[in-house]
């Protein structure tokens, strides 16, 4: 008799410009090769509520939009999220695929913003509980490339509309992650090809979806 598969909670992290949609895209291909179940998602986002909690943080406007309120929009679109969507599908024995968690509000809002990171994480635990993601992908390039990258899209948000030294920190704040927590992130040179980083993150994930599919958790 097989043992029961546990859902896993796979994040895709970095700055502007480096590849994550197109990333996205490639690891749900690998999933569905793998024959894993999965639904993909994004944050700030996810549920149509959380949707309308995204629109409100990205859309530029004149009035300008104070770091606590950023802050508690965030977690307000995530505490959605999570009740609506990651949890249920994690209980369901799927996987989440999801652009950006908690790790982007260290980043954006702890490094980039300057608030402080006991406050967050005294909200990570109020809205996630010991919900974490089981492995991140951080996708890092000098912000330079991102941001040369990002312009080429077309009209920026109101995040991609900040100065290069707030995505230095941001940057900064990423790595300091990484270093806090080696075990789960997955650091990508997503400044390189896109076949070389595609073979890299294959690499990096082939180890989860080996112990799915053999039934085990880890």
């Amino acid at each position: 008799m097989s043992l029961p598969r546990k859902g896993r909670f796979i994040t895709v992290e970095g700055t502007e410009g480096v590849g994550k949609s197109t990333n996205m895209n490639f690891i749900r291909e690998l999933l569905d090769t793998a024959n894993i179940p999965h639904i993909v998602s994004r944050e700030p986002g996810g549920t149509p509520l959380a949707e309308e909690i995204r629109n409100v943080l990205v859309v530029p406007r004149e009035e300008k939009m104070c770091e606590l309120s950023e802050l508690l929009l965030v977690f307000a679109a995530r505490a959605q999220h999570i009740n609506q969507l990651i949890r249920p599908a994690l209980e369901r024995g799927e996987w989440v695929l999801c652009d950006r968690f908690t790790d982007a509000t260290f980043a954006y809002q702890g490094a980039g913003r300057g608030l402080s990171t006991a406050v967050i994480s005294s909200l990570q635990d109020m809205v996630q509980g010991e919900l974490r993601p089981d492995c991140t992908v951080l996708l890092d390039a000098p912000v330079d490339v991102g941001m040369a990258r990002a312009g080429a899209r077309g009209e920026l948000d109101r995040f991609e509309q900040e100065k290069h030294t707030f995505f230095e920190k941001v940057r900064a704040g990423y790595l300091e992650r990484v270093a806090a927590e080696p075990e789960r992130f997955r650091l990508i040179d997503a400044s390189a090809e896109l076949a070389s980083v595609q073979r890299e993150i294959a690499a990096a994930l082939q180890p989860q979806i080996t112990a799915y599919q053999a039934g085990s958790h880890v």
